[in-house]
């Protein structure tokens, strides 16, 4: 770890605030939460106002500052500002942000730098010295498998990959992508919800605004999520066969089995009435139904809440049934929810 830590400069540090090193360098500066609305720290505050706003709009953090410690100093003041907004949608935002912004700048950094990186993160990775296999890295499987659980398209399937004694072959291209989602899943643990200290009135000030400027570009619905209350009504056709199916206890594939529970628990149904929904299935077990919904949910196992295949995937597995005009509309079963929800707000 100590030999990845030295090939980081400063430079490095301004393009990827989310190492270790970034994190000690800030540290040794004494950084200070009351400091942020001094003169001192101005071009901070304004460059991490805007690599969150670039962040919502554009879903990259923007052109890096010239000067590396106003870059490296704005990282933890945006974390700050986010945190202060309590928004779910706004904290995904930013971390996806984040994470697209360095993969685009992995791309191009030699073979040494990038395994810096990744070994920052403690994955198992090395050069691929087999001149038979033209990929640059190994990785090992659990690593690989760990950051591939959002990646639905068919060449991240282990089955279809180079694979030799629990190792995966990685192209560079494809080691920045599976460090980019090492990184998302990492700002947004940063990012979770914790007993904020009292934060000067400049900053909760910036908060609201950052608040103000996603329900304009953004829409208000989707930055708070979906309601409460689960409106079956505008279920696409496809799940509302699915959810039909199960109520009558009729046999459902595996797909549409994980189609219609990552569908619920994503639009906020309860864990447990989701497995009450099993109770009418004839092979139904408490123990193992529990497992798989809380697995999917997000609750149990990797903490990873999975969310429905896209309607590709479910034409290709035959799960697609009677789409109407709203699905030749949209790409994914919650996408097709969203805009009907809004059809059922219009109405009433």
């Amino acid at each position: 770890m100590q030999q990845a830590s030295a090939r980081f400069t400063k430079n490095d540090l301004a393009k990827y605030p989310f190492l270790k090193e970034t994190t000690e360098y800030v540290k040794n500066l004494d950084f200070k939460i009351e400091d942020v609305t001094s003169p001192t720290f101005a071009d901070m505050l304004k460059r991490a106002q805007e690599r969150i706003e670039n962040a919502i709009v554009n879903t990259l953090t923007g052109k890096r500052h010239k000067k590396d410690e106003i870059e490296i100093l704005s990282f933890p003041i945006s974390i700050m500002l986010i945190t202060a907004t309590q928004n779910p949608f706004i904290k995904k935002r930013y971390a996806l942000a984040e994470a697209k912004q360095a993969y685009e700048e992995m791309q191009q950094e030699t073979t040494e730098k990038l395994l810096a990186i990744a070994r920052n993160f403690g994955w198992n990775i090395k050069r691929n010295d087999n001149p038979s296999i033209a990929n640059e890295f190994i990785l090992n499987f659990a690593d690989y498998l760990r950051n591939t659980t959002h990646l639905r398209e068919d060449n991240w399937k282990l089955i279809n990959r180079p694979l030799s004694k629990g190792n995966v072959y990685l192209t560079k291209k494809e080691t920045a992508r599976l460090l980019s989602e090492e990184i998302r899943r990492h700002i947004e643990k940063r990012l979770e919800n914790k007993d904020l200290p009292t934060l000067p009135t400049a900053i909760t000030e910036i908060a609201e605004k950052i608040k103000k400027l996603t329900k304009e570009k953004i829409g208000e619905s989707e930055m708070e999520g979906f309601p409460k209350v689960i409106i079956q009504t505008a279920f696409p056709p496809c799940v509302n066969e699915l959810y039909q199916a199960f109520n009558s206890g009729r046999h459902l594939s595996h797909i549409g089995r994980f189609t219609l529970t990552s569908f619920l628990v994503s639009i906020g149904m309860p864990s447990e009435k989701v497995i009450e929904l099993f109770k009418n299935v004839s092979d139904f077990n408490e123990r193992m139904t529990r497992y798989q919904v809380e697995h999917i949910a997000g609750e149990k196992g990797s903490r990873t809440h999975y969310i429905p295949p896209k309607c590709d995937t479910l034409r290709t597995h035959g799960v697609c049934i009677n789409p109407d005009e709203t699905c030749r509309r949209t790409r994914h079963p919650l996408g097709y929810y969203r805009r009907k929800l809004r059809t059922v707000k219009t109405k009433a």
